[in-house]
């Protein structure tokens, strides 16, 4: 499995955000090849952060690509600062 993070500063409107991401973001996670799992993550102080997880690297750069489109399309306002993102194998897991 890969993860792909992106750490969100300076966010706006985090209802906002999460309601958007929720609506519309999510459904687009889903339609990537490999999908496992998405979260989104209101770490509090206009910080936000998402993980998403796929079956192989391939699914989680294609998550960071989407990511940065939807952002630039939707989220600009909202998101205004780029994000800190991070991607890799997962090396360890529980659930």
């Amino acid at each position: 499995m890969y993860a792909a993070v992106r750490r969100y500063e300076g966010v706006t409107d985090p209802g906002e955000a999460a309601r958007l991401v929720k609506e519309e973001f999510v459904p687009l996670m889903r339609q990537i090849p490999g999908f496992v799992a998405y979260y989104w993550i209101d770490a509090g102080n206009g910080v936000m952060v998402s993980t998403s997880i796929f079956r192989d690297q391939a699914g989680a750069d294609q998550s960071v690509s989407k990511a940065a489109d939807f952002v630039r399309d939707n989220l600009v306002t909202l998101l205004p600062n780029p994000p800190q993102v991070s991607a890799g194998e997962v090396v360890a897991s529980a659930s």
